[in-house]
């Protein structure tokens, strides 16, 4: 062959080569353009994408589900192979839906920049068209758009680039991965209608850690907790996370299939805690959903490159589960929906449904951690011992925190039924689309109740509001919850209260939202507050006629007065207190409303008017 052919025939084979790896002129993504040192903005990423969508013959749509706060078009990415985009026709045709959702902590894009590649090797390149064999693909670009316009290049001091990133709250300054149950924020109003209209088989949420440092540039972990339905919980130990770490690793990662989360910051070697999610959070919002979720944590301190492109091979593992393992995952899904639909059936057997999940305090797993050397000295700045890591790579052995243990639960009723005046209990509901009924008639039965005490609390706000359980944070100023006591007792529910059957696939959200004990319930969270504010009182000297008079006609009474005083010293001294004690005694004191949680659970529907 001539020397000309030959520089010919190498140049194609190089053109074809570089192509097909992804980098081929014009479509190499807006990261990879620069060399992964800048990450683009919301409107770079979504023509970008549309350039995409309009070369990919059919196979690519942008759908829009609705506005941030204020008011961008949030969007998701729609990726099929024969161009079929209805969820209920993919749903009917057994092809099996991956949502990725990217930047909801807008700092940490990773995961955008990682879909573009992936999209673009899909549908352009055609390098992993394979990934679309039965999976249909949809990702959120971009779901905290606000944040993710905020741009700075001081925005995440923990990080390794890019130059400039999103900040980590959205418009509103709120954090939407604490906000999936109480749902106060328009972006979380508009991924639940999203999501219930795609109704995806498997969910993921790309994130970037904060922490130690180690070796792992990639560490994930899907919920197999004891919340999780069995046969999903089972196939995710035993098929898909020693499935994806392997991948992870032969394609030049190294993964870690657990978060990464040390019981002691100060001291790495007291080893790794247990993880359990609340619904607070997207991948424990996906269990009350009885949907597999994935949190995907890259690494801060790598490289962007080195986090993007992990970012990219654990999605295409994971893809490659999905198709492999389709009509499993259908039908193990199929069955938690059919358990959820039935928690109501006999809520007089007493069989419990898990709210919270936490260690158990003994059970720990030695772990081969890929750490780092360190050292540990006490810090004349801090005041407490600081950790050094050096890069000197390290393996050790770890203690996991993995027996999990339900720490509260409930039976769960029939029903729950909620008087009409607490709106905005009722609109999270119907955020999430659980199914309601209203009563046509006012209607007076006897129902379970709660009655609740001894609550605290929070001091500084979290997430716009002042919970009853501690927040994140230095500072956090723990709440209390105190106790709530189940009770029976006749009620009347006035017309138009929204009655909610446990009879349906979203059960489990409504049981966490209604129950008070529930870790992200609305009392929890704060929509329940006025039922524990007293509004009537007595005047002092109305007070002190009332208790010389009660004093008087009641011996025990005063006798109990006297030995408060005698024995508590913080009551004698505090004049309110004391003629208080008068008030809450007489038959003025609102014993039966202070305290007392409105929604009533039904163990039976028989009599209730229901439209």
């Amino acid at each position: 062959m001539p020397l000309i052919s030959r520089y010919i025939a190498f140049f194609l084979l190089l053109t074809a080569f570089t192509f097909a790896h992804g980098q081929a002129g014009d479509w190499a993504t807006p990261a990879e353009k620069s060399d992964y040192k800048t990450t683009p903005t919301y409107e770079e990423t979504m023509a970008y994408i549309e350039r995409v969508a309009a070369a990919a013959a059919g196979q690519v749509k942008v759908e829009a589900f609705g506005k941030t706060g204020e008011g961008r078009t949030l969007n998701i990415v729609i990726v099929s192979k024969d161009g079929l985009f209805d969820p209920a026709a993919l749903h009917a045709a057994k092809r099996p839906i991956l949502l990725v959702q990217n930047s909801i902590h807008a700092g940490e894009m990773d995961g955008k920049d990682s879909c573009l590649a992936l999209l673009r090797d899909m549908v352009i390149t055609k390098t992993d068209a394979k990934l679309m064999e039965r999976a249909v693909f949809v990702f959120i670009p971009v779901y905290n758009i606000d944040g993710h316009e905020r741009r700075s290049e001081f925005n995440r001091i923990n990080q390794n680039g890019p130059q400039v990133m999103g900040w980590r709250g959205n418009g509103s300054n709120l954090n939407l991965n604490r906000d999936y149950l109480k749902a106060d924020a328009p972006e979380t109003r508009a991924f639940m209608a999203m999501f219930h209209r795609w109704l995806p088989d498997f969910f993921v949420d790309d994130h970037v850690t904060d922490g130690a440092d180690y070796q792992y540039d990639v560490t994930f972990t899907i919920d197999d907790t004891p919340d999780v339905a069995p046969g999903t919980a089972q196939w995710i130990r035993s098929s898909v996370t020693p499935y994806l770490e392997k991948f992870v690793d032969d394609h030049g990662h190294l993964a870690s299939p657990t978060y990464v989360n040390l019981v002691d910051d100060t001291n790495p070697a007291k080893g790794l805690s247990f993880n359990a999610d609340p619904p607070r959070f997207s991948t424990g919002y996906m269990i009350l959903e009885d949907r597999p979720g994935m949190l995907v944590e890259l690494h801060m301190l790598k490289d962007y490159k080195t986090r993007v492109t992990g970012n990219y091979e654990v999605l295409r593992g994971l893809l490659e589960v999905i198709n492999r393992d389709a009509d499993q995952l259908i039908e193990l899904n199929r069955k938690a929906d059919d358990a959820a639909s039935k928690l109501g059936a006999h809520p007089l057997a007493n069989t419990q449904f898990p709210l919270t999940i936490d260690w158990d305090g003994q059970t720990t797993t030695p772990f081969l951690f890929h750490g780092y050397k360190y050292t540990r000295e006490l810090s004349a700045v801090s005041g407490t011992m600081w950790v050094q890591y050096s890069h000197t790579p390290v393996d050790m052995s770890l203690p996991f925190q993995t027996g999990a243990k339900v720490t509260a639960s409930v039976a769960p009723p029939a029903a729950y039924i909620i008087p009409p005046q607490w709106t905005h209990v009722i609109d999270v509901l119907a955020a999430h689309q659980v199914e309601m009924k209203r009563t046509s008639a006012d209607w007076t039965g006897e129902v379970e109740g709660y009655r609740c005490r001894g609550m605290q609390w929070q001091g500084p706000p979290f997430e716009g509001r002042h919970p009853i359980f501690a927040g994140e944070g230095a500072g956090s100023q723990p709440g209390k919850f105190g106790e709530c006591v189940i009770e029976t007792h006749s009620v009347t529910f006035p017309k138009g209260s929204a009655v909610v059957e446990l009879n349906q696939r979203l059960s489990k959200v409504a049981i966490q939202w209604l129950e008070p004990i529930a870790p992200d319930s609305a009392m929890r969270w704060g929509f329940f507050d006025p039922t524990f504010e007293q509004r009537e009182y007595g005047e002092f000297y109305v007070l002190e006629k009332l208790g010389r008079e009660m004093m008087e006609k009641d011996p025990k009474l005063k006798a109990e007065f006297e030995s408060k005083i005698e024995s508590d010293t913080q009551f004698a001294g505090n004049p309110f207190a004391r003629l208080e004690f008068f008030y809450d005694h007489s038959p003025w004191y609102p014993a039966n409303k202070v305290g007392e949680y409105p929604v009533g659970r039904l163990l039976k529907l028989d009599g209730v008017p229901l439209e």
